[in-house]
């Protein structure tokens, strides 16, 4: 908690306490402590409302850093950028219409503020962009962000292929090649990490982990490619983005995600429901994983 809130809640407390000794006859002075009260309760109700900032911490070791003392500053300085980029880079394609090409879209909006250093092994404070909470409890955009990065890493490195594939899935190849930047350049320096948040601690136990989870993000493990097929959309649930798809030929069901950048997912329900279509889906797919199917623009499918 912070100083401001603490002072606020001492304040209402000591006046609560002043008032309970004060006579009812003592007209005037309850009065004034009274509004006193009114108004420090006023500015903890608008404290309250502020949004609210977590914080992460994230530590290295290996030949650049020197126990708990320091770290290379020209390495400490890299690495905080490189996992910053790739905070913003999951951020985007976690919440937005994140596309294959072109700049970040709102790069700003998910900056993180180096607010310390780690206690322990050397390493930096992170400050999540602030956010309100949310009205139905869904975890905000930020913290989400960080957990699906502490998650890639952590299955990159001790997770299957299909662990790994549906994340990448979820969050995006561009994000994921953000991620394989930052752990890509600890390892060149003979370094590994720790990412702690919110309760939630994974660290590389070496240098052999790290670089393991980085080949396993790398571009060449993770293929991406086109399938146009032809058949029938026999499931679609545009609130969840999800459809399946029946192939023509074979009766094989794809079952996949609508991206997205698909402005109107509710499109392939109103235009396309159990008809025969050829239709190009995006496909990606890690390692030896099963291909995960996505249906990524109206454009990519016509009426057979």
């Amino acid at each position: 908690m912070s100083y401001e809130y603490l002072s606020i809640k001492s304040e209402i407390a000591e006046i609560e306490g002043i008032l309970r000794n004060i006579a009812p006859a003592q007209v005037i002075k309850r009065m004034t402590f009274e509004s006193r009260l009114r108004s420090a309760k006023i500015a903890l109700e608008a404290y309250e409302r502020l949004p609210r900032s977590k914080k992460a911490t994230l530590t290295f070791r290996g030949k650049p850093v020197v126990g708990s003392h320091g770290v290379d500053a020209e390495f400490g300085s890299r690495a905080a950028l490189n996992f910053a980029d790739a905070f913003a880079a999951v951020a985007a394609g976690l919440g937005e219409r994140l596309r294959y090409k072109g700049p970040i879209p709102d790069r700003a909006k998910h900056q993180l503020l180096i607010t310390g250093t780690a206690i322990g092994s050397f390493g930096f404070e992170f400050e999540l962009p602030a956010e309100r909470d949310d009205l139905f409890g869904d975890e905000p955009p930020a913290e989400q962000t960080l957990r699906k990065l502490q998650e890639l890493m952590q299955k990159s490195a001790e997770g299957s292929d299909d662990e790994i594939s549906e994340l990448v899935d979820e969050i995006h190849p561009r994000p994921v090649a953000k991620v394989h930047e930052f752990l890509s350049y600890l390892a060149q320096q003979q370094a590994w990490c720790g990412l702690e948040f919110g309760g939630s601690f994974f660290r590389y136990k070496d240098i052999d982990q790290l670089r393991l989870s980085t080949e396993r993000l790398l571009a060449g493990n993770i293929k991406e490619s086109c399938e146009t097929v032809i058949g029938a959309f026999t499931g679609i649930l545009p609130n969840d983005r999800t459809f399946e798809f029946t192939q023509a030929e074979s009766a094989h069901v794809i079952k996949g995600k609508i991206a997205r950048e698909v402005d109107d997912p509710d499109l392939l329900l109103r235009e396309y429901y159990k008809k025969e279509v050829t239709v190009t889906f995006a496909v990606v797919q890690v390692g030896q994983s099963r291909p995960r199917y996505r249906f990524t623009s109206a454009d990519s499918i016509k009426l057979t």
